[in-house]
């Protein structure tokens, strides 16, 4: 985490040497004032600012609430009345002088959780996402008189019988028939989520109960792994394998 720590030119170090005890932080500069901050936060990238409420020609507080866009903020002071005031402005911590290491500690562990939180967020988010989006993907398929949707995350297998195909699938009993060749479907299938292992199936992968060096069992479905397909299969199972 990018970090500029503000305080008065004759003030203790004492922070200073704390924040370069954290692996996490990287002071990017110690200022002295308030202008050389500013000039700082317009050129880099901050993500967090330890400022000393009692600076020259301006308070810390004063400066922070003049900033448009503000980084995680930390204050220092002697004065423990200010503090009400600093949350007032959302700080994410009041240090008050002078700063013990454990203290400083609890406010470092803060910020990381602060900073990390978002990006973890939007990880989970988007993970959510993609999860859902996989829910919601659909084959169109024809049969009988009339064309249906197929979830693909309910497909079992894909049994393929010279000119038509079978869809078996989760939610019934019987199977899905369609002229279609396997060939053509697993091209609208993800790798990730299907795998053909034999002239005449393709498996879905989340499905698979069981597997040993010549077949995969599917509910009570026994499915042949054919020569030619071993390798690449056996591939994606390794990929899967914890």
């Amino acid at each position: 985490m990018n970090c500029i720590l503000i305080e008065k030119p004759h003030a203790q170090n004492q922070v200073k040497e704390y924040l370069n005890m954290v692996p996490y932080f990287n002071l990017v500069s110690f200022c002295s004032s308030v202008f050389d901050a500013y000039e700082i936060l317009q050129s880099r990238k901050i993500d967090i600012i330890f400022v000393d409420t009692d600076l020259q020609r301006i308070s810390g507080i004063d400066f922070i609430k003049s900033l448009a866009h503000k980084p995680l903020v930390v204050f220092l002071s002697d004065k423990p009345e200010l503090a009400v005031e600093s949350y007032n402005i959302n700080a994410l911590d009041f240090l008050l002088k002078p700063v013990t290491f454990n203290r400083f500690l609890k406010t470092a562990n803060k910020a990381y959780d602060s900073f990390s939180s978002p990006i973890k967020k939007e990880a989970a988010d988007k993970e959510n996402h993609e999860q859902a989006s996989n829910q919601n993907k659909t084959v169109l398929v024809k049969t009988d008189y009339k064309t249906i949707l197929i979830r693909l995350n309910e497909i079992l297998y894909i049994e393929g019988l010279k000119d038509y195909i079978k869809i078996y699938t989760s939610h019934k009993d019987k199977p899905v028939i369609t002229l279609n060749s396997l060939k053509r479907l697993q091209q609208n299938l993800p790798s990730d989520k299907f795998s053909r292992i034999h002239k005449s199936y393709i498996v879905g992968l989340d499905h698979i109960d069981a597997i040993n060096k010549t077949q995969v069992m599917i509910h009570d479905k026994h499915i042949p792994i054919g020569e030619s397909y071993r390798n690449i299969f056996n591939e994606k199972m390794e990929e899967l394998r914890i």
